[in-house]
């Protein structure tokens, strides 16, 4: 056994403190901004939020502080806190403290009486077990429907083995259950609000629909023939096998697709409460155009006025002018040095954020001016994520983070910022165009296209080359997948 060393040289790139904080902030959604400012707030009581605006004060604080840093800088050492007094602050006895030394003037007195209103949600689940309740079952059975229920995923499919849901029940439940006993307790569940829930597959959840309408009276039994034994040929639009195995006219198939296709294939995903955050989309900036000039705002959220506690800028000044210096008074002292510098450098990566936000809004809006000044799509430049970054001399991964996460509210809707951002493609005179707009007048042509005999990939490549496109077949096909549209033949209609 032998012992060797060896000399390695790296290259380690890390980021400091600072910029991981900035890269958090601005992934976070401006929905969400200000309960990350309200956990901050809470943290850290040197840190405050005013109604109205503090950027010069801010800056008068912040400059104050910076030319003031070595009167304030401490080692540990006694000549630090020479003149250095917090008797106002810390007194010889901890718990009793007077009232008044504890009040903060800056806020008014809380009333004890105030009740705060709360949202209660419920989930899908909630609402499942709320009608389990409504049943008669006994001691066992009521735990087989609890690990039934708890078992369906987010879109009401009960997608687990039965075998499976046994052996829960018998190692967490401490429950011995047959197949038989847990096929009864999904039976009944399927019966429950809303229809299709606790189906195992698609089809099952299909046809428990469409027999609680036959129940309620409609005449809905050829469509439950076609679910029954023809599923794979009708989601394949098979259409023509359909009818010659059931004997059905047009007008007959006509009738089944349309009752089919007004079911629902997510039961599950409509019930109970989801966040208020991810209902509907805050835009994070506004584009106005003021008479062919374009007007970019920040959204307001993203804006907080903060600033630094003016108490505890206070409390530097009265150690300053006290004599009397002993170990807990030094100790307070890098304790609101401490939350101090920590409310500047919140202060600053929000700033920073709003700076970073700003310039990458602008650079997009003045590289896509033509769209945003007339909302059609087809007038897209070409542009990648180095485009931006080159004009703000952000870091490619900033402005992608930016562009994936934010949203611009124009006069022609709200639009994510990764949708501005597209590969470039030739015309047959050289020009390079956007693939947005190539995906654009993809779209307008199987929009615009004949149902009953849907284009095919093939003749949309010819009409494009037509356009003066070059472009290929299999091309022509990832575009139509990423529109998520479906090829041809599931595209055609009677």
């Amino acid at each position: 056994m032998s012992l060797s060393q060896s000399l390695q040289q790296k290259l380690l790139q890390k980021l400091s403190p600072q910029q991981i904080q900035l890269m958090k902030l601005l992934q976070v959604p401006t929905a969400n901004l200000e309960e990350r400012i309200k956990e901050e707030l809470e943290e850290n009581p040197a840190l405050e939020v005013t109604e109205e605006s503090h950027d010069d004060n801010f800056e008068e604080q912040q400059d104050e502080f910076e030319s003031g840093e070595d009167e304030y800088e401490m080692d540990g050492s006694e000549d630090e806190y020479e003149n250095i007094d917090i008797s106002e602050y810390v007194s010889d006895g901890d718990d009793d403290v007077a009232d008044y030394k504890l009040r903060d003037d800056n806020y008014p007195d809380s009333d004890e009486k105030k009740t705060l209103p709360f949202k209660i949600e419920s989930s899908f689940h909630d609402v499942l077990l709320d009608q389990l309740g409504m049943l008669s079952l006994d001691e066992k059975s009521f735990k087989i429907a609890e690990q039934v229920v708890g078992s369906l995923d987010d879109d009401g499919y009960l997608r687990r083995e039965i075998s499976s849901i046994v052996d829960d029940l018998a190692f967490r439940q401490n429950v011995d259950a047959s197949d038989e006993e847990i096929e009864e307790i999904i039976h009944q569940i399927q019966q429950f609000d809303p229809p299709g829930v606790c189906a195992r597959d698609l089809r099952e959840c299909l046809l428990l629909q469409l027999r609680r309408q036959l129940v309620a009276g409609k005449d809905v039994n050829l469509a439950i023939q076609v679910l029954d034994k023809y599923f794979e040929e009708f989601t394949k639009k098979h259409y023509e096998k359909i009818q010659r195995g059931l004997n059905l006219n047009d007008d007959q198939l006509r009738e089944v697709i349309n009752a089919i296709i007004k079911l629902n294939p997510k039961p599950g995903g409509n019930v109970g409460e989801i966040n208020k955050a991810e209902s509907y989309v805050v835009p994070d900036f506004f584009i106005l155009n003021s008479g062919g000039k374009l007007e970019l705002t920040l959204n307001a959220k993203n804006a907080p006025d903060l600033r630094i506690s003016e108490g505890y800028r206070d409390m530097l000044k009265e150690y300053d002018k006290g004599a009397k210096k002993d170990k807990r008074q030094k100790e307070a002292v890098m304790f609101i040095k401490q939350k101090i510098d920590s409310a500047k450098w919140f202060i600053d990566m929000i700033k920073q954020r709003q700076h970073t936000l700003l310039s990458t809004m602008d650079a997009i809006m003045n590289y896509q001016r033509e769209f945003f000044l007339t909302g059609d799509e087809t007038s897209l430049r070409p542009m990648i994520l180095k485009d931006i970054a080159e004009v703000t001399g952000l870091d490619i991964s900033t402005v992608s983070r930016v562009a994936n996460s934010k949203f611009v509210q124009t006069e022609f809707g709200t639009y994510r910022l990764k949708f501005f951002f597209s590969e470039s493609l030739s015309t047959e005179s050289g020009e390079e165009v956007s693939t947005r707009e190539v995906k654009k007048i993809l779209s307008d042509l199987i929009e615009g296209e004949e149902k009953r005999k849907p284009l095919s990939d093939e003749r949309l490549t010819e009409l494009l080359q037509e356009k003066g496109y070059n472009i290929a077949r299999r091309t022509v096909a990832k575009y139509r997948e990423q529109l998520n549209i479906p090829v041809a033949r599931l595209r055609k209609e009677l």
